[in-house]
């Protein structure tokens, strides 16, 4: 990429940035507040996913300006962040086994359905960004495209609940699945992270 283009890119993706950011921490907000209604592992474990990808953006809007080996160094922080989520997730799973009760499906639905809304709108937006500035926008658009995934995920574990197994075992398997998701993620960050960093240094 010439330097003409990177800078003719930074406005558009720093404007995406923002929005994406904003988004996130909008729906965290929805998201936390029905899974704690209902007890969801699967949905506690997405909204702490949305507070991270708002976290990472708005590390990404700062860091946009810095040098190619600074953004690197930035990329394997991020690489880590990605991890938290699924941390987070194991941690509510391991309380949700003493008890075993399904959350409503219904709201479960709903609320995976409003998620699948935002990051396909966000996957969508930082789609034409994610070869630029290396491994920062690709951590977003990875976040971004994983929790898509996600949420086809929560939406399938209420309908199951709702009419097939009346279980807590579904939100489970997907929450579960969440934290595996952001673990490889994680993987691909670090390593585009190290690659880009050696280079820059090199």
């Amino acid at each position: 990429m010439s330097g003409d283009l990177a800078v003719n890119t930074t406005p558009g993706l720093r404007r995406v940035v923002r929005l994406v950011a904003l988004l996130n921490f909008a729906y965290f907000g929805v998201e936390f507040a029905v899974a704690t209604a209902i007890g969801s592992v699967s949905l506690f474990a997405d909204s702490v996913d949305f507070l991270e990808d708002a976290s990472v953006n708005l590390l990404i809007l700062v860091a946009l300006a810095w040098s190619a080996s600074r953004r690197a160094k930035v990329g394997m922080l991020l690489a880590g962040v990605l991890l938290v989520p699924g941390l987070a997730t194991l941690w509510t799973a391991w309380g949700k086994f003493g008890t075993l009760a399904p959350p409503a499906p219904l709201p479960l639905t709903l609320a995976g359905l409003g998620a699948l809304g935002v990051n396909l709108s966000c996957a969508f937006m930082l789609a034409r960004y994610r070869h630029h500035s290396g491994s920062l926008t690709k951590a977003a658009f990875l976040s971004a495209r994983n929790d898509a995934f996600a949420n086809v995920a929560i939406i399938g574990a209420g309908v199951v609940t709702a009419f097939l197994w009346r279980s807590a075992w579904p939100d489970l398997a997907v929450g579960l699945a969440i934290a595996l998701m952001n673990a490889d993620a994680a993987r691909e960050v670090w390593q585009a992270a190290r690659a880009e960093h050696r280079s820059a240094t090199s």
